[in-house]
């Protein structure tokens, strides 16, 4: 009987060992579908990202052709300023020259709108200090001269000397 016991607790130890061995084989069949589907998002990420260093190199690439294209417009621009700041010089003598200054064509009419502003002040103030002092050509005008301090033998003379030249 005790041949039996051990057989019976041995069927159910056997019995629980086998259930376990079927467990852990379906752990393993999920593990490895698990792997075979991580090797797949892998071998997907793989793709994505070498499609995004594609991109990344296309974008790197115009960047650096965008940049060529600015820095040349810059130079355009600056060209073109020195070439509008020569025209202004050329069209307006009267303004000096070292108060035109800027990079852009604003800020060289800016300085050219000071500068006017300056030329006309100082014009300005010449003409008023020229035409105050000014002194009119040819004789000072004649003005009767003040009887009231004449005597009356200067101004019998004065009437006199009227009269022959009226």
């Amino acid at each position: 009987m005790a041949d039996d016991h051990e057989g019976v607790g041995g069927s159910d130890e056997a019995e629980r060992l086998r259930e376990e061995l079927q467990a852990a084989r379906a752990e393993v069949t999920r593990l490895e579908s698990d792997a075979a589907n991580a090797v797949a998002d892998a071998e997907s990420l793989r793709a994505a990202l070498g499609d995004a260093q594609a991109r990344i190199d296309t974008a790197a690439l115009d960047a650096e052709e965008l940049r060529a294209q600015v820095t040349a417009a810059c130079e355009r621009e600056r060209d073109a300023a020195v070439r509008y700041r020569e025209l202004v010089l050329r069209a307006e003598p009267a303004l000096p020259a070292e108060m035109i200054v800027g990079d852009t064509v604003d800020t060289i009419d800016a300085s050219a709108a000071a500068a006017r502003d300056v030329v006309g002040r100082v014009r300005s103030h010449i003409e008023a200090q020229t035409s105050a002092a000014r002194v009119p050509a040819g004789a000072p005008e004649r003005a009767a001269p003040d009887l009231s301090a004449m005597t009356p033998q200067q101004k019998i003379r004065f009437g006199l000397e009227q009269r022959a030249q009226g």
